[in-house]
């Protein structure tokens, strides 16, 4: 269990990755795996739309390829771009966020609630939803009508969050919310308190994954 537990911004937003670096203090325990947290350099400033999330696979396989000393990769975009592909390039696990944190969402609660960075994303969100086969467990997906820039450090941004969750769980009687933006990651435990209902952070959802994975492997 010496290798690192790999989180990957597939943007070139540093300050995003700075908020997911943040986010990883509970799972930074004695005796677990180092958790490194990394932006690629190549990727788009935001994953915004279809074509930004498929340009940032081949400089995200570049890096995983790169890392063989990784025992866990996250990738951390909301769109898990080049989640297949990145299983097919390594040995060790992948875990995408969307996929990690719906699922973790649908064991927190039966009607589930996503905020979408942009009115754009959304169609895509529910693309892959469909493909999971778990698109009826989402209730609504309400965007926030900002960039990804502005999540990860935009002083509005709490606010509307809130305004936007509120929303779903008053109108669209969502039980829990699901972050969907890996700039979002440190307003989770504020929000949560704000709504009193449970908030996924998906990308803190898929680390938890990574780290159970890689726990168990190294007790065998």
């Amino acid at each position: 269990m010496s290798g690192p537990v790999l989180v990957i911004n597939p943007n070139s937003n540093p300050a995003v990755t700075a908020g997911l670096d943040a986010a990883m203090a509970p799972f930074r325990i004695a005796g677990g795996p180092p958790i490194e947290c990394l932006t690629l350099a190549k990727g788009p400033f935001g994953i915004e739309s279809q074509a930004d999330s498929d340009a940032a696979v081949s400089p995200l396989l570049e890096v995983i390829r790169a890392r063989a000393d990784a025992t866990a990769v996250v990738i951390a975009c909301y769109s898990d771009p080049g989640l297949d592909a990145a299983r097919e390039a390594t040995s060790a696990p992948v875990f995408g966020m969307q996929e990690s944190g719906f699922l973790t969402a649908m064991a927190r609660g039966d009607r589930i609630g996503v905020i979408a960075i942009s009115e754009g994303s959304i169609l895509r969100h529910r693309k892959y939803l469909r493909r999971m086969g778990v698109l009826d467990r989402m209730v609504a997906e309400r965007p926030l009508n900002m960039s990804v820039a502005e999540t990860a450090s935009g002083s509005g941004t709490f606010a509307r969050l809130q305004s936007v969750s509120e929303v779903l769980v008053r109108e669209d009687h969502a039980d829990v919310i699901v972050l969907g933006c890996a700039g979002l990651s440190a307003h989770r435990r504020s929000l949560e308190a704000a709504l009193g209902h449970p908030v996924v952070d998906p990308t803190q959802a898929a680390v938890a994954m990574a780290l159970g994975t890689v726990m168990v492997q190294s007790s065998l």
